[in-house]
């Protein structure tokens, strides 16, 4: 039986839509939370274990730099603390767990060989070659403890653009568009480079908050960022970016007349030097991905349906959990920002059905 996505309706202050998010997901929070820090104090994806209390202070000390990056947002996550009973310094873990590693693998005394998080597989469609329409897709491959709290934020938040969230519970976002037709997706890189600083997940969101692509690139470009990602922008007026964006430098491509495509590993020599070498069945999982996004991208034109058959991809993008990393394709998204179409599926895009929602 196929998998419909949980969808929160909220709107009002900040603070009353981070409040609304936790009352409405309480237990589903309290418990995602727990699972993170423990993945974290484990050590396996950050160098080490690390006692509870010396993690929850590294996040402490990420706080400052979250509110005065987005005062806004850090109300809003103020919102979800007090609905849910839990810290910033918790909740921070809970949605930037993919920056927050690098920042504890650059604080951690062991240094250790670490495993990878995920495995998206990311990418814009010029209009060019879709029917003057172009999209931006990726499948959202995370540990699969975290495909149950899978859920859609429709948000309007006082003085910030209606937009269409696709997230976990309590995370302020991870993949997103909003009602201007800006488009915003990730993936993770791992970053030898780790500092405190802001998370990924106030980056996405404050992307949505702009009504222009150039403010949408300068909140990537000019932030100073806790660890590594890279970003995939995409606007109704067929203008994008790819940023490979690493805690001591970015690197911006923008999207020309072909598809553009990215996935776990860094392609530019500017941020390779501050990457740190993935063990070799994920860097090979990650180059196997890019290669069949390109096969499979080069039909003409493309439709939403090719889009939706590449993450059902068998081959290499559809991602089901195996030992040790067990990392699987949580779900997918694809956004049409001319339209102001969001498709999702919750879960394997194999085996679920996606769904489509409106902007406007």
């Amino acid at each position: 039986m196929t998998k419909k996505i949980r969808v929160l309706q909220a709107s009002g202050s900040p603070y009353e839509v981070g409040f609304e998010h936790g009352r409405s997901y309480h237990h589903d929070i309290r418990r995602y939370a727990e699972d993170r820090i423990q993945l974290v104090c484990q050590g396996a994806w950050s160098g080490g274990p690390m006692p509870r209390a010396e993690v929850l202070a590294l996040a402490e000390a990420c706080l400052p730099d979250h509110a005065a990056y987005a005062p806004a947002l850090y109300q809003e996550m103020q919102g979800l603390a007090d609905a849910t009973n839990l810290s910033l310094a918790e909740l921070l873990i809970v949605g930037g767990f993919t920056d927050f590693v690098d920042t504890v693998y650059s604080a951690s005394r062991q240094k250790a060989p670490r495993l990878p998080i995920d495995d998206c597989t990311a990418f814009i469609v010029p209009d060019d070659v879709a029917e003057g329409a172009g999209f931006f897709g990726q499948t959202w491959d995370m540990h699969d403890s975290a495909t149950e709290f899978v859920i859609l934020l429709d948000v309007q938040p006082d003085d910030a653009p209606r937009s269409l969230v696709f997230t976990t519970t309590g995370c302020l976002g991870q993949i997103g568009m909003n009602e201007h037709g800006i488009c915003v997706g990730i993936n993770n890189l791992l970053g030898a480079d780790g500092q405190v600083g802001v998370t990924w997940p106030f980056v996405v969101r404050k992307v949505l908050q702009q009504n222009n692509l150039d403010d949408a690139l300068a909140c990537i470009t000019e932030a100073k960022l806790a660890g590594a990602h890279n970003y995939l922008l995409f606007d109704k007026n067929g203008r994008g970016y790819n940023v490979e964006a690493m805690s001591s430098t970015q690197a911006v491509t923008p999207l020309a007349g072909e598809p553009l495509i990215h996935t776990n590993h860094c392609l530019l020599p500017e941020t390779l030097r501050y990457s740190q070498e993935r063990p070799a069945d994920s860097q090979a999982s990650s180059e196997a991905r890019l290669n069949r996004a390109e096969v499979l991208l080069g039909e003409r034109p493309l439709t939403i349906h090719h889009l939706i058959a590449l993450t059902r991809d068998p081959d290499a993008i559809c991602v089901r959990a195996k030992p040790p990393m067990h990392v699987e394709s949580c779900g997918a998204a694809i956004m049409q920002p001319k339209t102001g179409t969001f498709w999702a599926v919750w879960g394997l895009p194999s085996e679920n059905e996606y769904e489509e929602f409106r902007l406007g």
